[in-house]
């Protein structure tokens, strides 16, 4: 079978499920698994998200209105014109949770063999929703935000994602799951005890990361939701690459499924909130909506390293690459200043680009869109050339580790000379001062 022929899957009398047949001569127990027709069995849930998205949003909108939940300017960070309704985080869930009915409900042809939306995801979504919502109407202790995504990670966890992400980078080491890793006497422990209590860990890194990262770049009308709509598309594209090119063991268990119909979700629910959200916004997505965002696209990005393929989790992650870059200069940038993560500052990339350009929120939002584009068709093109060529894996996260790696120490060291240079300014500053007050009284 030629590859542009499409992915056959082969149901067989001597096994479970379904497995992967590519060259079996018995064509007529093949089902044909192609990327389009992947795409149109699940147009429903894109169609469910993107209206569902774009008629609730007015309505949200009121609500929050008649509720007072709204962002009010201020002399500081908050420099919009006027005050905006502050929910729209709900109107992404409310989109959310009816594209997954409608993932349930309409799904049909070769798609309707592979998983859905496992509950532990849903599980996960509902407790990001209620910490990023109760932060916008209560505004919780920061402590308590986390404790939310915690939870969400704990659910998330149950689905084994974390550990066949560790399992994946640490094989190469310590050998498969079943390997023992140490033993006394008669006493042993495998390594995919190893590999769970690593994989939970990477599980929470990921939930938090990917929630607050999210949050933080969310600071400019349409930032967030253009951002994760290019990159949602990047992903998608990802997951159909993934599913036409890799071998699926059992359809029912599979993730296969899953990360297309999110992705679909994901790119759904934010163009159908853009027009409401770009400048000038009309409602804000508040913490409910930041959060939800960065939820649903890592369980994406940690759905690509099923089965041990953690290097097409690194090609997701580069899709996500803008909010990452960001939150790592921001940490950067105020531990170097001796702050806490929870100190507001005007220095992320958003804000200097909008001083950059006079104060025009379009142009400094359309340059990141477009900055965004291209961390998308570098993680696109990254995961194409793995799925497609020969080029090992390692090599390609070692070129990708390495160029965070030399952006960081370059971001790390310029925040060291800034905060010298404003040490240095500060001092002088005083000596002036003293000066004076000295020249005064004589």
């Amino acid at each position: 079978m030629q590859r542009g022929e499409g992915r056959v899957i082969q149901a067989t009398p001597h096994s479970s499920g379904l497995s992967i047949s590519p060259d079996n001569h018995d064509i007529s127990t093949w089902t044909v698994l192609h990327p389009t027709e992947l795409l149109s069995d699940y147009m429903p849930v894109f169609v469910a998200a993107l209206l569902t998205t774009l008629l609730i949003t007015p309505i949200v909108r009121r609500v929050a209105i008649a509720n007072n939940i709204i962002d009010y300017p201020d002399q500081g960070r908050k420099q919009h014109a006027y005050p905006i309704a502050y929910l729209g985080g709900m109107a992404i869930f409310i989109g959310v949770v009816v594209a997954i009915g409608a993932s349930a409900i309409f799904t049909n042809g070769p798609a309707a063999i592979l998983q859905g939306i496992p509950i532990s995801i849903v599980v996960g979504m509902f407790a990001i929703m209620f910490t990023g919502f109760a932060d916008d109407i209560w505004k919780w202790d920061p402590r308590l935000k986390i404790a939310g995504q915690l939870i969400a990670a704990a659910a998330l966890a149950i689905e084994d994602i974390g550990p066949q992400l560790a399992a994946g980078v640490l094989s190469a080491l310590l050998g498969e799951p079943h390997d023992i890793l140490f033993s006394i006497g008669t006493f042993s422990v495998p390594n995919s005890e190893l590999y769970y209590w690593i994989g939970t860990a990477i599980t929470a890194i990921f939930v938090i990361g990917g929630c607050n990262a999210a949050n933080l770049i969310d600071g400019l009308d349409g930032l967030l939701t253009g951002t994760t709509t290019i990159m949602a598309a990047g992903l998608l594209v990802i997951s159909l690459l993934m599913a036409y090119c890799l071998p699926v063991e059992n359809p029912e268990t599979s993730l296969a499924g899953t990360r297309i119909i999110l992705s679909l979700i994901l790119l759904g629910v934010t163009l159908g909130f853009l027009p409401y959200n770009f400048n000038p916004a009309i409602i804000f997505l508040g913490d409910c909506g930041s959060l939800l965002i960065g939820y649903l696209t890592v369980v994406i990005i940690m759905t690509f390293g099923e089965s041990g393929t953690t290097k097409y989790s690194v090609a997701g992650l580069i899709c996500f690459g803008l909010p990452i870059l960001d939150t790592t200069l921001a940490i950067i940038r105020r531990k170097s200043a001796g702050l806490s993560m929870s100190d507001a500052d005007s220095s992320h990339i958003h804000h200097r680009l909008k001083r950059y350009f006079g104060g025009n929120v379009r142009k400094a939002v359309l340059t990141l869109y477009a900055i965004a584009a291209g961390f998308t068709i570098v993680g696109v093109g990254l995961s194409a050339m793995l799925l497609l060529t020969n080029v090992k894996g390692v090599v390609v996260m070692a070129g990708v580790l390495a160029a965070y790696a030399l952006v960081v120490t370059f971001a790390f060291k310029r925040a060291r000379r800034h905060e010298w240079i404003k040490k240095q300014h500060a001092e002088s500053h005083a000596l002036k001062m003293n000066i004076a007050q000295q020249q005064k009284n004589t």
